[in-house]
């Protein structure tokens, strides 16, 4: 049955391949379920509210990602757009957190609009092949980075001396010294996966983990959470968004329309960096998939699909009492092992369901233990970088802004912007402005536009 519905032969893969990618995809992006309370509760949330929300919303996203479009991607509420939501919106603008989520509620239901309309599918067809190879390092280079902070391998301490209000004029980052007991555990387990990926052992990177989780129990560093939430809690965010709220002071439009447009803008790349960073290596997407963009055939591929879950899964998760809710980059981890179709999804959503009656198990995995496996990720996906032509400075400059800032900046949308502008200028510049697609024209007005808002807000 399993075999037929979600034609794992087809896919060169099999149901114990794709059970041990829904597993390592989980315990890569559990953190979710402890982060994501804590900063939407400093805007005044209930956390248990938002920790059945964060489920609720988890496990119906990626289900309609595994079921409907049969790719093994996970969804959640996202980082960043969750500190956005409450740093930002909530505590510098002065919005409630009921305000802030009629703007989350309605950014899904844009995403659904300009998803429907085709408009994602054009903007994916429109980016040009060399970019999209620099996107997926770039995506690698992000992750491993993720990998590196939360092992612990990097300190940041600042930089001259403090000023008058005690801030820093800059953070220097430094390798650590390894005496802390979280960065030598991230360390062995680092060791564990690269010998075991070396060695060819199948599902390296989930034993990996389990093994450097298991270490860290004679360690002090895997620890069992008190579960502190009851079912009750989803009462205090459930549909508790005010759209006429949100919308009764004129002096404050312009500032709740640029954060829509922030929400969508970064909602959007963010989305379609991850399919372009991850799908492209390991061929979950294919011609077809690319024949049916330029042919405008409805929903007919698996990257269709895929699109409509992940523009879906925003609004579901703001009427239950989180913020957008988006693809994840961290499924690139179980791709990494071999998950190919919806079935690792569908495994993922199971998984993050029975975190909600056994959170303290859940929750137990530490970071120094996932963090390896994101490290090793990227190394997997540095390939792409091989097939962009470095010298020729046209295509170089636009493919190098792309990798390094998406790190740097910490956002894939962010990266995904530096690539866009500096490809217009750089066809401009070259009086090769008709070899730019028109969508990359408008995009690149909209990201310029994004920065600009942001500015102001």
């Amino acid at each position: 049955m399993l075999e037929r519905f979600f034609k794992l032969r087809e896919h060169g893969t099999n149901v114990r391949t794709e059970i041990m990618a829904g597993l390592t995809t989980f315990v890569t992006m559990a953190y979710i379920l402890f982060v994501n309370p804590d900063i939407l509760g400093q805007a005044g949330m209930n956390r248990g509210g938002v920790f059945i929300a964060t489920v609720i919303a988890t496990v119906v996203g990626t289900l309609i990602m595994g079921l409907v479009a049969n790719v093994p991607y996970a969804l959640a509420p996202g980082m960043g757009l969750n500190a956005f939501f409450t740093y930002t919106v909530c505590l510098g603008m002065g919005l409630t957190w009921q305000q802030a989520l009629a703007i989350v509620f309605i950014c899904g239901l844009i995403n659904i609009l300009i998803t429907v309309t085709k408009i994602r599918k054009m903007i994916i067809y429109a980016i040009p092949e060399s970019l999209q190879y620099a996107i997926s390092g770039g995506i690698g280079l992000f992750i491993a980075y993720i990998g590196f902070i939360n092992a612990h391998f990097l300190d940041f301490t600042p930089s001259g001396e403090a000023n008058a209000a005690g801030a820093f004029p800059g953070i220097i980052p430094a390798i650590a010294n390894f005496t802390d007991k979280n960065t030598l555990l991230a360390l062995i387990g680092l060791v564990i996966i690269v010998v075991l990926m070396v060695l060819k052992v199948k599902g390296a990177i989930l034993i990996g983990i389990l093994a450097t989780t298991i270490i860290g129990i004679f360690t002090g560093q895997t620890v069992l959470n008190a579960n502190t939430f009851a079912f009750s809690d989803l009462g205090e965010t459930f549909l508790k968004l005010d759209i006429a709220g949100l919308f009764s002071d004129p002096s404050k439009l312009f500032s709740i329309i640029a954060v829509i447009f922030a929400f969508s803008i970064t909602d959007t790349f963010d989305t379609i960096g991850t399919f372009l960073g991850t799908g492209r290596k390991s061929g979950i997407f294919d011609k077809h998939d690319e024949e049916s963009l330029r042919q405008g055939k409805g929903f007919s591929s698996k990257l269709d699909r895929a699109l409509f879950a992940d523009s879906t899964a925003t609004s579901i998760g703001a009427l239950f009492g989180t913020s957008n809710t988006t693809t994840y980059v961290e499924s690139a981890a179980g791709i990494g092992v071999g998950g190919r179709t919806g079935l690792t999804s569908v495994v993922v959503a199971v998984l993050f369901l029975l975190s909600l009656f056994f959170a303290p198990i859940a929750l137990a995995v530490p970071s120094a233990a996932t963090a390896p496996a994101l490290i090793v990720v990227g190394v997997l996906m540095m390939e792409s970088l091989g097939k962009i032509d470095w010298g020729n400075f046209e295509e170089a400059v636009m493919a190098f802004m792309t990798v390094a800032i998406m790190p740097f900046a910490y956002s894939i949308s962010t990266g995904v912007a530096a690539g866009f502008i500096f490809y217009v200028v750089v066809k401009v510049a070259r009086g090769k402005a008709r070899e730019v697609h028109p969508i990359m024209y408008i995009v690149t007005l909209l990201f310029i536009l994004n920065f600009i808002f942001s500015a102001l807000l």
